[in-house]
């Protein structure tokens, strides 16, 4: 007897429809799954066969094959259990014929039947609905995310004595409403206005928040660079649906999704001390699994104590502030998980702290080497670099609180409903996103704005990516302004933001 049934494997972010095929035959009694399983996979025998008994079905002791197609697909983790069983009791005739029926089945087994949350049912149903599948049956818990997916319909299941009863008519599972798709503005735990003083920084971060530029803060202890930094979020526009949807792939794979969670609606925040690993801030791992520049994604990404983090981490950025994505290559797989992140990085100006040097050169040295532990390339690919001075008593003593984020807030999405207009028929959604190829046509300088860059050209040392980057920071300002054209003004701020090599 034979029946096949449907489930999803998951490769990096992306879902892959899997067959599940099961053959029962006559023989000695043997359980025998193929196709690639992880060690996971393989533990499925175990718990299928407690969860069908304990559902008041009937294992069947004869010789059974499962073979999980593709088989050059790793199968990985225990999201297979529940289109396991629903294929054995298939083949024994216990579900009836539902080998023609386009649903997949998803999610994990306990002992006793009922089915648990697990991980990664977003993309796989995004992936079973590209497939053609109508229906699928997943983990009630991660119903309210399944039903994110438009386009398909999503049963929750809360145990494998559920379905039985579905499928032989003694009840119907009824499928789950559309979620509904709305991001909702969510309340942040700072804001501009609880950072005292320091109105060029807070400029620096609303021109950065308006275009998603890169910055590094630079500063003594006690500055309020970490509150600052924290402050962006509260800054930056609510997720769009489609951004949010994205986000949400990335966490439901990294199983950080709350339970009964359907969108993620905040704008990543990832904060990694700098002791973190280089597999845990770029992904990787025995099975693909997003790091941290992945779980920010249309977020924030903030770096404190940035020399402090490992060269080799340091250097892992270069590729991901470029092209959005981080290429995480290993012996036995090779995928590409997104990173279009806004990277926010703070770093006191010596290894004590605080500015060194006068007279004592020693000092002076050990300051310049600390800052060298960011290389120039990688300080090449940040737009926007701001001292953070010690704040002075008048402005910690004053009574006047600063302008609050929910008024910087507006400014910043009015300046990317302009970019919005200009960026849409690219595929693109702000400025820092410009190509090379775009940025003649959509950086546009009058004539004083060009004689300005030019003559900083040379002065200030512009490699082509800072040219590049400094025309889209300069873009951002004058869409702030709502000007048309970049002027001299946009041109002069945008490079006083940028660094200068021998400032590393």
């Amino acid at each position: 007897m034979l029946a096949k049934v449907h489930s999803c494997a998951l490769v990096g972010l992306d879902g892959v429809l899997v067959d599940v095929e099961v053959d029962v035959a006559q023989g000695l009694p043997a359980y025998t799954v193929v196709g690639l399983p992880d060690a996971a996979v393989q533990e499925a025998r175990e718990r299928t066969r407690a969860a069908i008994r304990n559902s008041g079905a009937v294992f069947p002791n004869r010789r059974l094959t499962v073979n999980l197609a593709p088989a050059d697909v790793r199968k990985v983790g225990p999201v297979h259990d529940l289109s396991i069983a629903a294929a054995i009791l298939a083949a024994t005739g216990q579900l009836g014929d539902i080998t023609e029926n386009r649903a997949v089945f998803l999610g994990e087994l306990s002992l006793d039947g009922a089915l648990r949350h697990t991980d990664g049912i977003l993309p796989m149903v995004a992936e079973a609905r590209g497939a053609g599948m109508e229906r699928a049956f997943v983990p009630a818990m991660n119903g309210a995310e399944a039903a994110v997916v438009s386009g398909i319909e999503v049963l929750p299941v809360n145990s494998l004595q559920q379905l039985i009863a579905h499928f032989i008519g003694l009840i119907q599972i009824e499928p789950l409403p559309a979620t509904q798709t709305t991001v909702d503005r969510s309340s942040y735990p700072v804001d501009l206005a609880d950072v005292r003083g320091q109105a060029h920084v807070k400029r620096a971060l609303e021109i950065a928040a308006a275009g998603a530029h890169n910055v590094l803060m630079i500063g003594p202890p006690g500055a309020g660079k970490t509150l600052l930094a924290r402050c962006v979020p509260s800054i930056l526009p609510p997720l769009e649906l489609e951004e949010a949807i994205e986000v949400t792939k990335i966490y439901s794979v990294a199983g950080l999704i709350p339970q009964r969670t359907s969108l993620i609606a905040e704008r990543p925040f990832r904060a990694p001390h700098h002791t973190v690993s280089h597999v845990g801030l770029v992904g990787g791992g025995v099975s693909p699994q997003p790091g941290e520049i992945s779980l920010a994604h249309r977020g924030v990404l903030f770096l404190d104590e940035f020399p402090e983090f490992s060269r080799q981490s340091l250097e892992a950025l270069r590729q991901p502030l470029e092209d959005g994505t981080v290429s995480v290559v290993r012996a036995n797989y090779s995928v590409t998980l997104p990173a279009r992140l806004m990277l926010v990085a703070a770093m006191n100006p010596s290894p004590g702290g605080y500015a060194e040097g006068g007279g004592d050169s020693t000092m002076a040295d050990a300051a310049r080497r600390y800052r060298r532990r960011i290389s120039g390339p990688l300080l090449d690919r940040i737009d926007v670099y701001v001292e953070v001075p010690e704040i002075p008593y008048e402005d910690m003593a004053g009574g006047d609180r600063g302008e609050p984020s929910e008024a910087v807030r507006a400014r910043v999405e009015a300046c990317r409903d302009i970019q919005a207009k200009r960026l849409n028929p690219h595929d693109l959604r702000v400025n820092a996103e410009i190509t090379a190829r775009l940025v003649p046509e959509l950086c546009l300088l009058d004539k004083r704005a060009e004689s300005l860059l030019r003559d900083a050209h040379d002065r200030m040392g512009l490699s082509g990516r800072g040219h590049h980057r400094t025309l889209k920071l300069a873009r951002t300002i004058a869409d702030l302004d709502g000007a048309e054209e970049i002027g001299p003004a946009h041109v002069a701020e945008a490079l006083q933001y940028r660094a200068r090599l021998d400032d590393a």
